[in-house]
């Protein structure tokens, strides 16, 4: 094996400890969650920006999605957070993922 292979071999094997690493964090999160279920308005976002709609329940996770202020979204459920906001699944019509509780509001029937 020469010194390229040597160099991949190491990189890829540290890219597999840190997907492992956050795999292993966001589970714990996940278990403590509550049920929702319910219709919510996105608030609380400047005008010119979007909420970041993440895979996993974590601001470094990676955006799947963003939503406009005033979008109303479906709540499936959200978990509760140790320290800052909670984070919560949403759906839309054509996306799904997690986002901080703080820009939610509840909307009434």
């Amino acid at each position: 094996m020469n010194k390229q292979q040597e160099k991949v071999l190491v990189a890829a094997l540290c890219g597999m400890v840190m997907v492992a690493a956050g795999a292993f964090a966001v589970q714990p999160a996940m278990a403590a969650g509550y049920n929702v279920a319910q219709v919510a308005q996105v608030t609380g976002v400047a005008h010119w920006d979007k909420l970041n709609v993440r895979k996993w329940p974590a601001a470094y996770s990676q955006q799947v999605g963003a939503l406009n202020t005033g979008s109303q979204v479906w709540v499936e459920r959200c978990i509760e957070a140790n320290t800052g906001a909670d984070w919560c699944l949403v759906h839309t019509k054509y996306t799904q993922g997690w986002v901080n509780s703080r820009y939610l509001s509840a909307v009434s029937n």
